[in-house]
């Protein structure tokens, strides 16, 4: 595959959120961690998250749906704390401004989830 890590991160990040439609409906969701080698490595979280069915959804879900969308020889690893589906360390990750805007996203919805806990919504 001829993409630079950086590139086919860009890319999958604009899908990720048509490509999450399934899992979102199963109560779940798709982290992007890192790229290399054009593979990519991606957390499954909320329902989706320890669900038994969490290699089949990696494999004929998202793995296909990136492959149609973006190349066919893409493979799509589930990091899920097992040895074998470990990222490795020098996967490109995103920019590190990227990492600080999302550090802010994640302030600003802790501070709204802690209003509506006070408020009582």
């Amino acid at each position: 595959m001829q993409f630079l890590d950086e590139d086919l991160y860009e890319a999958i990040k604009n899908y990720i959120p048509k490509v999450s439609e399934y899992v979102n409906s199963h109560g779940g969701g798709i982290e992007l961690l890192g790229v290399k080698d054009g593979t990519v490595y991606i957390k499954l979280i909320g329902a989706c998250g320890g669900c038994s069915m969490s290699l089949m959804t990696t494999k004929m879900v998202v793995q296909k749906k990136l492959r149609e969308l973006i190349h066919p020889a893409l493979n799509v690893i589930n990091v899920d704390g097992t040895p074998e589906n470990a990222m490795p360390q020098d996967a490109y990750t995103g920019s590190k401004k990227e990492e600080e805007e999302q550090e802010v996203q994640d302030k600003k919805h802790g501070v709204i989830d802690n209003l509506k806990h006070i408020v009582g919504l």
